[in-house]
């Protein structure tokens, strides 16, 4: 299950994307790339659809 929590990085929102709680390397990112997520959300489910071998 993935753990989200907001955090700030120099004043600006980030979203933190985690597996579990354990997670090393989590996710993270502002606004900037939010909006790139979200403007080609459609592209991103496609190429996980076309690579995903599990």
């Amino acid at each position: 299950m993935t753990i989200v929590e907001r955090s700030e990085y120099k004043g600006k929102p980030m979203l933190v994307l985690k597996r579990d709680e354990e997670d090393k390397y989590p996710f993270s990112f502002g606004m900037s790339k939010a909006k790139l997520i979200v403007e080609n959300i459609e592209e991103i489910k496609k190429f996980v659809s076309e690579n995903n071998k599990a």
